[in-house]
């Protein structure tokens, strides 16, 4: 072990992690399966992770305020961009290396908002709901609304994880599909096509885990496609967490504006104009607003995500790693014998606030333009059941892969 590696992997847990890397490096499977040193554990759930697409809010409600076509295009890739630094180094930065999120249960919801500043009360409230639609494999679909913009973001995401040359490979699978005019006809309403970034751990060797974004990923819509190349530091060369994006009209559209844009820069920190504009296209700042969950109440039900795994949370903000594992243990045994129950009686579980539905046409329509792969996704539909203490708003879709539960 190098002095690196002992400085960052606490000393009564060093065997412990030696032994979840021999594991997952000779594992042929998911690695989410496996059971990571609990130390290496975030006291959060994925059941939460869709906040991070709105922690600046005020990138997010700008979109509705852009002129349609090229104007929207980019503002969209501004939020976009803004939304990753949250996503995928926020952790890093709060608890020294990136964690592994405690795996949701089927069932388990998350519910918040980020109430309209003082300052700028015209940008309005906006409001989450996130459920846990699939274990096997693992589907988080999800709802933002902003519905004084007329805003809204519905998507799902589901990992595939294995292990490369040292580094875990992360695909995300699903999409996102952001609608403007949320509350007006859908003739009148313009949509926007989301797909996800590929993700790959670095840092395991020396304890110290960190997230670099690999591959491309689209946004399109508004007349316009943004192709988005992530390229990370090497092992000899290069700079983390760059990216490079480009966006043209598409075919037979556009409009007004330049027919091509190009932004370079780093996702965490800033970017700037190389062609089709000048100066700064977009700077994170510190400052972010944090989601406000919802105060639980009988309504929220026992799988409230911070109320089901409350003693866990707890046990790892504290260092109680034996109390922490312990009640992890539980919650899993539990919902084991849950689907035991179920398979016996002949059951299945009912979802609370989506039901699935085979394909997704926005996907479909806007994929093509994109070439995407698969061409055909299904999705979730959202039942527009909110919670007393969220925005209340129509029923809408939440994009998700196809999967058994």
């Amino acid at each position: 072990m190098t002095t690196e590696e002992a400085g960052a992997v606490p000393a009564a847990q060093r065997g412990s992690w030696t032994s979840f890397l021999k594991s997952i490096a000779s594992f042929s499977g998911d690695l989410s399966s496996l059971t990571a040193p609990p130390f290496i554990l975030s006291p959060t759930s994925l059941t939460e992770f869709p906040a991070y697409w709105c922690e600046r809010p005020d990138y997010f409600a700008a979109i509705a305020d852009a002129k349609p076509g090229h104007e929207r295009a980019l503002a969209v890739l501004r939020w976009f961009i803004s939304t990753l630094k949250d996503q995928y180094t926020s952790r890093n930065e709060e608890m020294g290396s990136e964690k592994k999120p405690l795996n949701p249960v089927l069932g388990e919801t998350f519910y918040g908002i980020w109430p309209a500043p003082d300052s700028n009360p015209s940008r309005g409230a906006t409001s989450l709901l996130v459920e846990q639609v699939s274990h096997h494999p693992p589907i988080t679909a999800y709802i933002i609304d902003n519905s004084s913009k007329s805003l809204r973001l519905t998507g799902h995401n589901a990992q595939k994880t294995s292990f490369s040359s040292g580094s875990i490979i992360v695909k995300q699978i699903g999409h996102a599909v952001l609608t403007v005019g949320a509350d007006k006809p859908e003739s009148e309403r313009e949509t926007y096509l989301i797909t996800l970034p590929r993700l790959r751990i670095d840092g395991l060797w020396y304890g110290s885990p960190y997230i670099e974004l690999a591959d491309t990923s689209h946004i399109i819509g508004g007349g316009h496609i943004t192709t988005i190349e992530f390229k990370g530091k090497g092992y000899f060369s290069g700079r983390s967490h760059t990216f490079k994006s480009t966006t043209i009209p598409l075919p037979g559209q556009g409009g007004a504006g330049p027919r091509e844009v190009v932004v370079e820069g780093t996702w965490h920190e800033n970017s700037k104009y190389v062609k089709g504009g000048s100066g700064s296209f977009h700077e994170v700042h510190e400052q972010k607003q944090e989601v406000v969950p919802l105060e639980w109440s009988s309504e929220l039900g026992e799988y409230e995500t911070r109320r089901l795994w409350f003693l866990v949370a707890k046990g790892i903000r504290e260092g109680d790693f034996e109390i922490a594992s312990r009640e992890k243990s539980r919650i899993e045994n539990e919902q084991r014998q849950r689907r035991k129950d179920e398979q016996a009686a002949g059951t299945t579980w009912q979802l609370k606030h989506f039901e699935h539905v085979d394909s997704d046409p926005i996907y479909e329509s806007l994929g093509r333009s994109a070439k995407l792969v698969p061409a055909v996704e299904d999705m979730y539909v959202f039942k527009g059941n909110w919670p007393s203490g969220c925005a209340a708003v129509d029923g809408t879709v939440a994009s998700g892969s196809k999967g058994k539960k």
